[in-house]
């Protein structure tokens, strides 16, 4: 069985801690690796060489800085098969889902590329009597990501490129589930000329989450996972003086108006709510038909689309969805599909009846779409993320009925409206207290040159991710006042200053 280790300039480095965590291969069910768990001394000692390679590293050229994520990315175009099918074998999505992760990926660091643009900075000249003013962005420090098993490539790489652009040196903590994907891109950051202890990985569980939020040299954290761990990082990051970005969890909806196209609704939620198998913060998992008429048209086609969802190993090209990552994570998700059923809901598709029994894949944690009809808000399977293959059906009478749903809900991460109604459309952006819409678009996830980011309980701090919000993360202002002797000598003065 192979071992991942951490990574610290620009070697592999085992550390000296004991305890591991097997990384399953979810489409057999076998535990293939083991990731090392740091030690309070193994963080240290990473933190440490980051922040010894600051200095030199924040002082570098922009230009210097971005022409090593240059390479990086050509690097990355070059070699997204291998990258691929690492993240499809840890975690269990499609080949094709993984590649279009790492494209996604690539677009930051494409991005990233422009902080020569982004980091200039203001001048004023003659302020006052001989006086200019000035402004400059400057890194941070020492930055830290703790990343989630679902995007393994692409979430650290919302954080990492534009940390290194622009002067920062940074450690990633990867999830334990799917870790090597972090090694891939540390050794591949190495080759492209990025010079030792700038970028660092340290495996670990809370326990190393916990060493990070504490240690007094790291002075920036990101995260994106669940909502009661983003808040706990939030909570403990700034009480320990640190700068935090936390992305927690989702329940996004989507609006389907009597108008709508609805085969192209039918296409568009399918691969919004059972892509990935649903592992993704944002997948659909709350359909909102407006009125009972749209609802039941709706469900009908639904049905034979669920019941003829491929569901295979990551390496057929003909799956539609892989495994869940865990069987944990399968055991509760089948858990969310039990409680709809107790609360009265109506289980249209029932995924837990899918047969696992694919030949040389029995042990693999699969299970089927699930569809539920008649779903209330006060159920525990519409208040929480459930995060697998499941979408709920929450029938409307009005489309503002089914915004007031939506505001209901302490989730606001990603939400979509379909209509043929320009009015109704821009209505629903200009109305709907969500952090990403979308107008006939099922998963509005911004371009890399936008920011990445949901309202309420779906994020803890004030900066979202990749785009300007990043580069303002990443970065704080300095503002210097400047005046030359003249030779002209003024009088003290001891009130405020007006120049």
């Amino acid at each position: 069985m192979s071992k991942i280790t951490h990574y610290m300039n620009n070697s592999p480095f085992l550390g000296n801690g004991e305890r591991s965590h097997p990384v399953f291969n979810p489409a057999i069910g076998v535990a293939e690796k083991s990731v090392v768990l740091s030690t309070e001394d193994d963080v240290n000692k990473i933190v440490a060489a980051a922040k010894a390679a600051w200095p030199i590293w924040s002082k570098t050229t922009v230009l210097r800085r971005v022409r090593v994520l240059d390479k990086f990315k050509s690097i990355l175009w070059d070699r997204a098969d291998q990258l691929a099918k690492i993240i499809s074998s840890e975690h269990g999505k499609t080949y094709d889902d993984a590649f279009g992760e790492v494209i996604r990926g690539i677009e930051v660091v494409e991005f990233a590329v422009g902080a020569p643009t982004y980091m200039k900075g203001e001048f004023s000249e003659n302020i006052g009597n001989g006086v200019d003013s000035h402004m400059i962005r400057q890194s941070l420090g020492v930055c830290a990501g703790i990343t989630p098993f679902n995007f393994p490539c692409m979430v650290p790489m919302w954080m990492f490129p534009i940390a290194l652009a622009t002067g920062n040196t940074f450690v990633l903590k990867p999830s334990e589930i799917a870790p090597s994907a972090s090694l891939l891109m540390a050794e591949w950051l190495a080759e492209a000329g990025l010079p030792a202890g700038v970028f660092n990985v340290v495996q670990g569980d809370k326990i190393t989450v916990d060493d990070l939020l504490n240690h007094p040299d790291i002075k920036a954290i990101s995260f994106v996972g669940s909502t009661p761990v983003a808040q706990y990082i939030y909570n403990t990051g700034i009480q320990n003086g640190k700068r935090v970005q936390a992305l927690g969890g989702a329940k996004n909806h989507m609006v389907i108006m009597p108008d709508a196209d609805l085969e192209m609704v039918i296409s568009s939620l399918m691969g919004a709510a059972y892509g990935s198998a649903g592992e993704r913060c944002m997948a659909i998992s709350v359909a909102v038909p407006v009125t009972d008429v749209i609802a039941d048209s709706l469900v009908e086609r639904l049905i034979p689309k669920i019941k003829a969802l491929k569901i295979g190993p990551p390496t057929n090209q003909e799956s539609d969805m892989g495994p869940l990552v865990t069987e944990h994570h399968r055991n509760k998700v089948h858990g969310y599909i039990d409680s709809a059923k107790k609360d009265g809901a109506k289980i249209v598709v029932d995924g837990r009846l899918f047969n696992q029994k694919i030949e040389g894949y029995e042990k693999g944690f699969y299970t089927g779409g699930t569809l539920i009809d008649h779903v209330t808000p006060d159920m525990r399977a519409y208040k929480d993320e459930i995060f697998g293959p499941v979408l709920s059906i929450i029938r409307r009478n009005s489309y503002q009925e089914a915004i007031d749903l939506i505001h209901g809900h302490k989730y606001a991460n990603g939400t979509a409206i379909f209509t043929r109604d320009g009015d109704t459309g821009r209505n629903f952006s200009q109305d709907i207290e969500v952090g990403m819409v979308g107008i006939n678009v099922p998963i509005p996830v911004p371009m890399a040159f936008h920011s990445f980011g949901g309202w309420k309980s779906s994020i803890w701090g004030d900066h979202h991710m990749h785009g300007m919000e990043g580069v303002r993360f990443y970065t704080r202002i300095k503002t210097t006042t400047t005046r030359w002797p003249t030779g002209i000598r003024e009088d003290s003065q001891f009130s405020m200053p007006t120049m």
